[in-house]
């Protein structure tokens, strides 16, 4: 780390997915959300971040792994698909060399992405040894990355008025890091950065040192914090806060200001699974016939909505608009950092945090941002620093108490994604599978339990959890996936009241049991008494 800087910024990536697995089906077409991930964002961000190290870059960044992405990254069912689906991608991808040999605006393209392609199968399977829960742990343990937690399948706390489901979100999550990384996390990512005040007692007494709220949880806080967001307050409870900086977030969100919408990066929504003749491009898309997204894709951004009216890709220019945007992010930091630092008695730290899907899978060009950004940092400056919450706690130790106001990030930012007309419905089916659960956590805790008891215990437990899921909630208002969705929200419920049943009456289905074991798979060690 740089000896004097006179700020600090935190990078923070919260990677995520819904627990999106199904045996049942041979073409799952949800289990693609994973696969693409892992091409186009996980993959990239392990590469960028082991060359930096190769190359004595110094640097900190902060990055969420939540349990289901933990969960799925090591499934062998899950890895097995994937090898399958990166090995059509590299099929698909040669053809599309040899289609495109007399087009070079978008043979170059094509070639581009058979590198990636092959250099995503090598990293998985020889690298990773089809893990990559442990090449990210590898970068924590070399010091810099430091991952944290979040709820164990994204349930959004707010919303759970009696805290039962809240304090199980929490206590599993630390339960399941611990499990993984044989240490305890330092920190957590909010699902929805959803806080409510009071919910830092829950991750108190889990053991949670701090964790990230939306600008106005900190602003709208009492007492007004000294430092805004620029510094973190304590909870009464002793757990730390962080607020999100609106201008380094704005510069890279925002749908029209932001860096992704540069004319010259890559477009999303023109993909050859979409483009191309149907026979030529059917043994790719989904088994059923339906067009997909393959993940080529020759187009840039260009200008309009008219999706027909798009120029080629250029590669070597969307990398250069990549390293100038990095270049420009580094100089609003310098000049914040040096405004904020003449005005307060401690140095400032800029929080600016991001999904990590945006780099890479949305933003085709993101990893390559951060890996100029670092590069840039490291190399180019010496008044802005990368930092982690952690470290940053440890260097200042002593901080305003303030308890942050209600809050979550997203539209109107106070919750309304995850609670209006297209998905109220839910909470009152929800609600009442926290209290049964909690009913039954209580009812079997103090006595032993046979183990077809226990089997049965822990899988209420993953039910409820799994119908908690914020991702179900968010696809509904989103208006994308909403069929699935539902059915899955509707599927975990009526799955637990189904199991709630043999709990209480002791007819046991134990053909149903081993059934939804083998398809509800997360969690094997799940405690089904956080609940109580």
């Amino acid at each position: 780390m740089k000896s004097n800087p006179s700020g600090y910024l935190a990078l923070i990536l919260h990677a995520h997915l819904p627990f999106v697995r199904h045996p049942e089906y041979n073409d799952p077409l949800e289990e693609n959300w994973f696969f693409e991930a892992i091409t186009e964002t996980y993959i990239p961000l392990i590469n960028i971040f082991n060359k930096l190290i190769d190359d004595g870059v110094d640097f900190r960044i902060t990055m969420s792994l939540t349990p289901p992405l933990i969960s799925m990254m090591r499934d062998e069912m899950l890895q097995l698909r994937y090898l399958e689906h990166i090995n059509k991608s590299i099929e698909l991808i040669e053809k599309e060399v040899i289609r495109t040999k007399f087009e070079p605006h978008f043979n170059d393209t094509a070639k581009i992405y058979r590198e990636k392609f092959h250099n995503a199968r090598f990293v998985f399977e020889e690298k990773c040894g089809r893990d990559l829960v442990s090449a990210f742990a590898k970068l924590q343990d070399a010091g810099k990355l430091e991952i944290i937690t979040c709820g164990a399948t994204h349930g959004f706390l707010p919303l759970d008025p009696q805290k039962h489901a809240a304090n199980a979100q929490v206590k599993v999550a630390v339960d399941h890091y611990t499990e993984t990384f044989g240490k305890r996390p330092k920190g957590i990512w909010l699902p929805e950065c959803g806080y409510n005040p009071g919910d830092d007692e829950i991750l108190k007494n889990n053991g949670i040192r701090y964790f990230m709220v939306d600008t106005h949880g900190i602003l709208h806080g009492n007492p007004r914090p000294k430092y805004g967001v620029f510094a973190p307050v304590y909870c009464k409870s002793g757990v730390a806060a962080f607020g999100r900086d609106m201008e380094s977030s704005r510069q890279v969100w925002s749908a029209k200001s932001g860096y992704p919408g540069d004319f010259r990066y890559r477009e999303f929504y023109r993909d050859i699974g979409y483009d191309l003749d149907y026979e030529y491009i059917k043994p790719y898309i989904h088994s059923s016939g339906i067009r997909m997204n393959t993940g080529i894709k020759y187009f840039k951004i260009t200008g309009g909505v008219d999706l027909s009216g798009k120029a080629p890709y250029n590669y070597n220019d969307a990398l250069e608009a990549a390293a100038t945007h990095a270049g420009n992010f580094m100089f609003n930091r310098e000049k914040q950092v040096e405004h904020l630092s003449s005005v307060m008695r401690r140095k400032p730290v800029i929080v600016a945090p991001y999904d990590a899907e945006l780099f890479g899978h949305w933003w085709y060009e993101g990893p390559y941002f951060i890996d100029y950004l670092l590069r840039k940092m490291h190399y180019d400056q010496n008044t802005v620093d990368t930092i982690t919450p952690s470290e940053y706690l440890e260097k200042y130790p002593e901080n305003q108490v303030v308890t942050p106001a209600f809050s979550s990030w997203g539209a109107k930012g106070y919750a309304e994604f995850w609670l209006n007309g297209t998905n109220d419905w839910i909470y009152r089916h929800l609600h009442k599978t926290y209290e049964k659960m909690h009913e039954l956590a209580l009812k079997h805790k103090f006595k032993p339990v046979e183990p077809i008891t226990e089997r049965l215990l822990k899988q209420a437990a993953r039910e409820v959890l799994l119908a908690q899921s914020s991702d179900w909630a968010f696809i509904m208002r989103t208006q994308t996936m909403v069929e699935y969705a539902v059915r899955r929200t509707k599927n975990h419920i009526m799955r637990f009241y189904r199991i709630y049943d043999m709990l209480m009456t002791g007819n046991v289905d134990s053909s149903y049991l081993l059934e939804i074991e083998l398809r509800d798979n997360i969690f094997p060690n799940i405690d089904w008494t956080s609940f109580a």
